[in-house]
């Protein structure tokens, strides 16, 4: 693992998934199954929704309409077809009350009643139910679809792909990437419409965006339209069940983004994909976040060529060092990467027989540089890692000890 949440300045959020709160009631005994991400502080997801079985429709060139709306509907009506909806099933337990007949002349002597009494049993039975929902995109013609790791993330599921045309798929995951919130999945057909992928190193706070995805898991491609608020953001992604990810150079934007959301897409108004919406900030309004396409453009490519997510990695755990950091710390640098182990015991500054581990890299080394490259909040040490390939060398310039030095480290796979 190459990174480690104790910086400071990182937000917390609640992931933004899909699996809501699932109930059956029968005889009066109510059975309650809890998805893997729950959305806590979503009071409307347990009352009634009305359900909606039909895509949105666009319609360009009506009377009344300017050339910016003109240009969104355009592009909304062109990318749809390739957002889809993932339903997550699997076998729940419920608990249903069932009546045993009771002889009236138990309790009357014999007598003749008009009516039958009962005894309640609580009786279990395993179903299979809709748990979760999420959204995705098709990315190439033969059915691979990228979507959030977290959405795909329970291995007991069965997951449901249904197209915005109504056609139903049994999803297969292919893979999912140990260092960021993305997976691939496939379906089995044949000449479906994919995005095209942007470029989202070139992104413009303020620049307008468009978010579409499976919204509450009741409304298939909804659109929402915004800003990019933010570039660069890092943020730690949890859930209610304290599991949490610590996701790096994140696009902020104020396009509405809910639950089911997850694993769609964020488009820009020539409608290429610029980044996969992943989550939502528990304490403000209007605060979505989404990964930039261009940290995933290199997993889908080796999905393609491999068939798993091929991933380069250092092998240390750190934490990036600000001005706070080296404040309190009194470290001579306001920059680089602290080598540091977790808080569990398991969790190692420097894993064992890695990259880092043979360059003799140890807990406590600052890596202040990769090639030439500062490591610092803007300029993380994930980012620079996931440009390199499996098997490339760099150079790191490292603080050991008080001392400068520089070390050549070839990166391998991740494991």
């Amino acid at each position: 693992m190459d990174k480690q949440n104790l910086n400071p300045r990182k937000i917390f959020i609640t992931v933004l998934i899909v699996s809501f709160l699932v109930g059956g009631v029968t005889g009066g005994i109510t059975g309650i199954l809890s998805g893997t991400y729950l959305v806590n502080y979503f009071p409307s997801i347990l009352s009634p929704i009305v359900k909606s079985k039909t895509s949105v429709k666009q319609q360009a060139n009506l009377p009344g309409i300017n050339e910016d709306e003109d240009l969104t509907i355009k592009t909304v009506k062109n990318v749809s077809p390739s957002v889809v909806s993932i339903v997550i099933s699997k076998e729940v337990t419920k608990y249903y009350s069932v009546g045993q007949d009771l002889p009236s002349d138990d309790f009357f002597g014999g007598l003749d009643l008009p009516f039958k009494f009962y005894s309640p049993q609580i009786v279990p039975k395993t179903e299979k139910e809709e748990v979760g929902w999420g959204s995705g995109f098709i990315i190439s013609s033969d059915g691979l679809i990228l979507t959030n790791k977290h959405v795909v993330s329970d291995t007991t599921a069965e997951y449901t792909v249904i197209t915005n045309d109504g056609k139903k798929y049994k999803a297969k995951i292919l893979a999912t990437d140990p260092t960021n919130d993305i997976a691939v999945i496939k379906i089995e057909a044949k000449n479906l419409k994919s995005v095209e992928l942007g470029d989202s190193s070139k992104l413009q706070i303020g620049q307008t965006v468009i978010a579409i995805g499976n919204a509450l898991g009741e409304f298939r491609n909804t659109v929402t339209k915004g800003v990019i608020s933010g570039i660069g953001r890092t943020i730690t992604a949890g859930d209610t069940y304290g599991k949490s990810e610590t996701l790096e150079n994140i696009i902020q934007t104020d396009a509405a983004i809910n639950p089911g959301n997850s694993g769609g897409p964020l488009i820009d108004l020539s409608g290429k994909v610029i980044g996969i919406n992943t989550a939502i900030s528990q304490q403000g309004q209007l605060i979505g976040f989404t990964i930039p396409i261009n940290e995933v453009k290199q997993a889908v490519e080796s999905v393609k060529k491999y068939g798993r997510i091929v991933t380069p990695y250092l092998g240390v755990r750190y934490t990036l060092i600000n001005e706070t950091i080296a404040k309190t710390n009194n470290l001579s640098v306001n920059y680089g990467a602290l080598v540091l182990r977790g808080q569990n015991a398991e969790d190692l500054a420097v894993i064992p027989g890695s990259p880092a581990d043979k360059a003799g890299i140890v807990e406590n080394d600052i890596i202040l540089e990769v090639s030439g490259k500062k490591i610092n909040e803007d300029n993380p040490l994930s980012t620079i890692i996931s440009k390199y390939k499996v098997g490339d060398q760099i150079e790191l310039k490292i603080l050991h000890k008080g001392k400068e030095q520089k070390v050549k480290v070839k990166l391998e796979e991740r494991k």
